[in-house]
């Protein structure tokens, strides 16, 4: 027996090929399961961003409508007191006579 060699252990050219085709079969496995992870990470980033991508469209139209709903809402405020404003204003009467004497005092002084 060889003194570098445990008691039942063979060198023969078998067991190391043996071994080595174990090696192989293992990378091969680890490489499989490598490929499976990353199908499936890229499945799951997939579907996450559609799951993502249709709840921000979905929050965006509510958004949107009450966007929209606010801005009509303004809109039609801002008419009632426009046309309010221009009912005032063509019905104050205005005297001329009198602001053009308040105009020559503060201007020119008492006369």
């Amino acid at each position: 027996m060889d003194d570098n060699m445990y008691p039942g252990e063979s060198s023969s050219p078998d067991v190391l090929q043996h071994l080595l085709e174990i090696e192989t079969q293992a990378a091969a496995l680890v490489d499989d399961a490598q490929a499976e992870a990353d199908r499936r990470v890229k499945a799951s980033e997939n579907e996450n961003r559609e799951r993502y991508e249709e709840q921000y469209r979905g929050r965006v139209e509510i958004l949107e409508a009450g966007y929209r709903e606010r801005i009509d809402g303004v809109r039609a405020e801002y008419r009632v007191r426009i046309d309010e404003y221009w009912k005032n204003l063509d019905a104050t009467e205005l005297h001329f006579a009198d602001f053009s004497c308040l105009a020559a005092k503060l201007l020119f002084g008492e006369k």
